[in-house]
């Protein structure tokens, strides 16, 4: 095991627990370093979800998974009931849960953190066309909301939308199965 990880470079613990830091060449790479690198990565979107959050799972695993944060409020629109929570780091964005108990994720919509074929936020719109090509452009929104909804349907890579900026051109939201709205 010690002389495996001392050939890759990434240190092998001593008798008394530590590790140890070595270099390859010109290449330092300690254990840490490592592990920052491999948590630094972004979730990945999929139709199902993104990182350890999945459509359907209840609220109360995510929570005890430290995935999700408190239980808010949700779209006043939806009446009394709704309720929503927000993700935690290292995404950013927020689930709408279900209205009966166990509450259960039903929407799931993305502002960073992670991303979908390598398009996240920032993105434009010709790149998500270029990752989804069978996804539809939605322009209905673009008055209204100041974004142009781009959906990839099942077929196309699974039931997603990603939110364009009308100003900006760039990918600002990605909804999972669809970005909810509440005006």
């Amino acid at each position: 095991m010690a002389l495996t990880s001392f050939a890759l470079g990434l240190g092998a613990a001593t008798s008394n627990g530590a590790t140890e830091h070595t270099c390859v060449g010109a290449d330092c790479v300690g254990p840490s370093a490592v592990a920052a690198a491999a948590a630094a990565a972004p979730a990945r979107i999929t139709p199902s979800g993104v990182g350890a959050v999945r459509l359907r799972r209840t609220y109360m695993s995510l929570r005890r998974a430290g995935s999700l944060g408190k239980l808010i409020t949700g779209c006043e629109l939806g009446g009394p009931r709704t309720r929503s929570a927000t993700l935690r780091a290292p995404l950013s964005g927020h689930v709408d849960l279900t209205l009966r108990s166990p509450r259960r994720v039903a929407t799931i919509l993305v502002r960073g953190g992670a991303t979908a074929r390598g398009i996240g936020i920032g993105a434009t719109s010709a790149r998500v066309r270029r990752a989804f090509p069978g996804a539809k452009i939605d322009h209905r929104g673009d008055a209204v909301l100041g974004l142009t909804i781009v959906r990839v349907p099942r077929g196309a890579g699974g039931r997603l939308e990603f939110g364009v900026d009308t100003k900006t051109k760039r990918v600002t939201l990605i909804g999972i199965p669809r970005i909810p709205v509440c005006d």
